[in-house]
């Protein structure tokens, strides 16, 4: 890190990581707060509604949450 090129990396990864603590945020509310941890019917579409719904349901927790803190 102590070259040019090092210290852009880390910039770069630092960047990286602040994006990726935003989007892993709904993931974390959907399997831990919600339970899903596996899929529960059988074909895509069914799963596919099902996790737009939870990822739905994701956003309004996190409104919830900045609305209403505590």
């Amino acid at each position: 890190p102590n070259t040019a090129m090092g210290r852009t990396l880390q910039a770069m990864e630092r960047v990286k990581a602040g994006i990726r603590a935003v989007v892993e945020h709904p993931f974390h509310v959907v399997k831990n707060l919600f339970g899903h941890r596996k899929v529960r019917y059988r074909g895509l579409a069914k799963n596919e509604a099902q996790l737009y719904t939870l990822f739905a349901l994701a956003n309004l927790v996190r409104v919830k949450r900045q609305l209403m803190p505590g």
